[in-house]
């Protein structure tokens, strides 16, 4: 599981946990943070890049996985809603 979120101090934060369904709690753990900085863009290359590591194993498994990068345009809609309640 990816996620992509913007924390106070225009803190951009990319992680990723595994086998999350295995964990007592929801709440992500120190380990699972794979960027903090500034640039949402940067954010978006450093979590297309994880992205790609997995897509990478997956395929190596024999399995043939349906993902696409994040992009900024899919990404700012759905923090706006979130973070603005538009």
């Amino acid at each position: 599981m990816f996620w992509i979120e913007r924390q106070t101090g225009a803190l951009w934060v990319v992680g990723r946990a595994i086998n999350p369904q295995l964990r007592p709690t929801d709440d992500p753990r120190p380990e699972d943070v794979i960027f903090e900085g500034y640039e949402l863009e940067e954010a978006l290359s450093r979590a297309n890049e994880a992205l790609e590591d997995d897509v990478r194993v997956l395929e190596a498994d024999g399995r043939t996985p349906d993902v696409r990068p994040f992009t900024r345009r899919e990404v700012l809609p759905r923090l706006e809603r979130w973070f603005f309640g538009r």
